[in-house]
């Protein structure tokens, strides 16, 4: 059941889009220009800012998330029975391109520092692996409701063993990982290739749409082509590949111009609402927030938290059904990928999943709009705290 069939009215949505104030004048720009073809001058000018915010040299506008992740494998090469390994704490989208090119998800577990991908049990594997003659064509690693995951090991076992790596940093724009001396990097531009979305519930929003960046030119060169139907650079339509028509409207892409300047205020309005939260709930017995990994920033994309049920008397369920009664609207954590039905009947093998199976368990994400008002978390707060103490 979802939350409007339910009978109540929520009024403090889990993550609401925001506009900059400044959208209808760049949409205006295009209507004037009657350039409403998913090529043009705002696409462009949307990928040089975003690579430039991102500290990144080369992107691409793409018409989803899900798209820069199938374009990243489409450009690695990765195809029919290879084996692409990706965390199982994830949304579908993270898992979903490498079924498109006929590879097979091999399922890594979680651990729980930052809840993202376990560099011990990915390098045990790459190693076992290596020995059977059998390494993976990438990892996707994904970047969990905007903390960046231990990318040090991760980036060192399969830089040893020659494994490209892939960041799903849909969740995490506006994270930077923190990498000993060295000057911080923002999620997406620390492997090979970084994916990001633009739907209606991230940091930044075009409504729908996606990117693409990478420091090498090629493969960004080569998505390009192929987002665009694989068109040769000739007079009439020849195609020698098979290509998707994966671009970016002009349309689209100058609403993201106009919120991309936002993007840091954003960030720091959830990471005020996260500390507020913690302020509060951190005190309520059974209830643990997602703790903020060493080596890294966490963009705070959404507040989420475990409840304990042997300690807090009620379960997670519980929780979210007494925010729903007072308007205020929740989730559960992912459910893992190898707990999914699709996944599960595919026999696709899983690499530990006991961590996973524990946040999704017990873990639940809270009202995180970065508009949200010091009343509306206290409300929020408030919920959580009866549904405990009842």
């Amino acid at each position: 059941m979802s939350p409007s069939d339910s009978g109540f009215r929520l009024t403090i949505p889990l993550s609401a889009p925001e506009q900059t104030g400044d959208e209808l004048s760049a949409v205006a720009r295009v209507l004037e220009s009657n350039w409403l073809a998913a090529i043009g001058p705002e696409v462009s000018a949307f990928e040089e800012d975003f690579a430039r915010a991102a500290g990144a040299t080369h992107a691409l506008a793409t018409a989803s998330g899900t798209a820069a992740l199938h374009l990243a494998l489409r450009v690695l090469g990765v195809g029919k029975d290879d084996d692409v390994f990706v965390s199982t704490l994830t949304f579908c989208a993270s898992v979903n391109p490498v079924l498109y090119q006929g590879a097979r998800p091999v399922l890594i577990d979680s651990e729980a520092r930052s809840w993202n991908m376990d560099p011990s049990l990915l390098a045990d594997e790459l190693e076992r692996r290596a020995r059977a003659g059998r390494l993976p064509a990438a990892v996707i690693v994904v970047h969990l409701y905007g903390q960046i995951a231990d990318m040090r090991p991760i980036l060192d076992a399969c830089t040893t063993h020659g494994v490209p790596v892939i960041e799903d940093a849909a969740e995490a724009l506006g994270a930077f990982w923190l990498d000993g001396a060295a000057a911080p990097r923002a999620a997406g531009t620390v492997g090979r290739l970084g994916a990001f979305s633009f739907d209606g519930s991230k940091m930044i929003t075009t409504s729908v749409g996606g990117m693409l960046i990478s420091d090498s030119g090629e493969p960004i060169r080569h998505a390009r082509k192929l987002a665009r139907q694989a068109r040769e650079p000739v007079e009439h339509y020849e195609h020698l590949e098979i290509g998707y028509n994966y671009r970016m409207s002009n349309l689209l892409a100058a609403v993201g111009r106009a919120q991309l300047p936002a993007l840091a205020a954003r960030v720091a309005a959830r990471r005020r609402i996260f500390a507020r939260y913690a302020a509060r709930l951190s005190a309520l017995r059974g209830v643990a927030l997602q703790p903020e990994a060493p080596w890294n920033v966490h963009a705070r994309w959404l507040t989420c938290v475990t409840v304990d049920p042997e300690e807090a008397g009620v379960d997670r369920s519980h929780v979210l059904r007494v925010m729903r009664e007072g308007g205020a609207e929740g989730r559960p954590l992912w459910k893992p990928m190898h707990q999914q039905p699709v996944y599960r009947d595919l026999g696709l093998p899983v690499i530990g999943g006991a961590v996973a199976d524990r946040l999704f368990a017990h873990g639940l994400c809270l009202p995180s709009s970065s508009s949200l008002s010091d009343a509306d978390v206290d409300l929020v707060c408030d919920l959580v705290a009866s549904a405990i103490e009842r």
